[in-house]
């Protein structure tokens, strides 16, 4: 699946849309708690992934992961973490304080791509990680007291994962053979399944419980990490980690509207700055190719009439 530009951008504001569900999922589960939730999304997703990918890739993406077995392991290892990392984080505190702290991604993700695959970032897309740096920050300084230090370390596990796979994504697409990562997404669902059922032994969920996450499992994972490996065919680590970044606006408002958890006005004046962060870049990165399109074929038209 080979995707322009454009179109890579606006699946990657899908993505974020439907990631940003955990919250406000989770706040509607009668007894499902920490670990289960963990368990029933993973085994959810990939339930998912088990009849996705043959549907959408034939049979044969099952011996071409095993051809491809240590990268999507490596990838797979990444996803585990942030699946776990992410609904742990939930349980311990609020939706607004985890967003926050997974936002830190994008920072994470220009220096892991700079450091291991050389990657140079224009300036645009600097000044658009100091901006929303900048907006996180503020968010965060009013939301850090509310949720306790030990949600905001086990999130802060998930950009730290995310900068390693987006890189991973990348420097495969770099490399001499093209490794379709999506499989990876089932890998890390059944490395995170397999290590949380213990501790969620025994399992209390209610029936309603196991519909919103096998919801969660289908709609707010398995589709959008799919779709998120799709684009990171085309665009850049730190250009998919910073239109993730969508996730903490879309998780915050509907956090608030679906579940009650008012954002205060820092969150608010914050999530501004960084939504103008991520305009801004895609606006002049848009202008930027649209005027190389236009240098192009100002001078493919040149030629012709020489």
């Amino acid at each position: 699946m080979k995707l322009k530009h454009s179109h890579a951008v606006w699946l990657m504001v899908l993505a974020p849309l439907l990631w940003s569900t955990a919250g406000v999922v989770t706040r509607q589960l009668e007894h499902a708690r920490a670990f289960e939730i963990t368990f029933w999304r993973s085994f959810f997703t990939a339930a998912s992934l088990l009849v996705i990918l043959p549907l959408w890739q034939g049979r044969g993406v099952w011996a071409r992961m095993w051809q491809e077995r240590h990268a999507l392991l490596l990838s797979g290892i990444c996803w585990g973490v942030m699946f776990t990392a992410f609904m742990v984080a939930l349980t311990l505190t609020s939706v607004a304080n985890v967003l926050i702290t997974m936002a830190a991604g994008p920072l994470l993700t220009a220096l892991t791509a700079r450091l291991v695959i050389g990657h140079q970032l224009p300036v645009r897309t600097w000044g658009a990680i100091v901006i929303a740096g900048l907006g996180i920050a503020y968010m965060f300084g009013s939301q850090l007291g509310e949720g306790g230090v030990l949600g905001t370390l086990v999130a802060f596990c998930v950009p730290v994962a995310a900068a390693i796979n987006w890189t991973l994504v990348q420097r495969s697409q770099r490399s001499g053979h093209q490794i379709d990562l999506v499989p990876a997404v089932l890998v890390g669902a059944v490395l995170s399944a397999v290590i949380t059922l213990p501790l969620a032994w025994p399992l209390s969920a209610s029936a309603h419980d196991i519909v919103l996450l096998a919801g969660l499992g289908f709609g707010q994972l398995a589709v959008p990490c799919a779709l998120a490996v799709v684009c990171a065919r085309v665009l850049s680590a730190p250009e998919v980690s910073l239109l993730a970044l969508l996730e903490v606006l879309f998780g915050i408002v509907l956090a608030w509207l679906g579940a009650g958890e008012v954002p205060s006005q820092q969150v608010l004046l914050g999530g501004a700055l960084v939504t103008g962060a991520l305009l801004a870049n895609e606006w002049l990165g848009w202008r930027e190719r649209a005027g190389h399109y236009h240098i192009e074929t100002l001078e493919a038209d040149a030629g012709d009439k020489r």
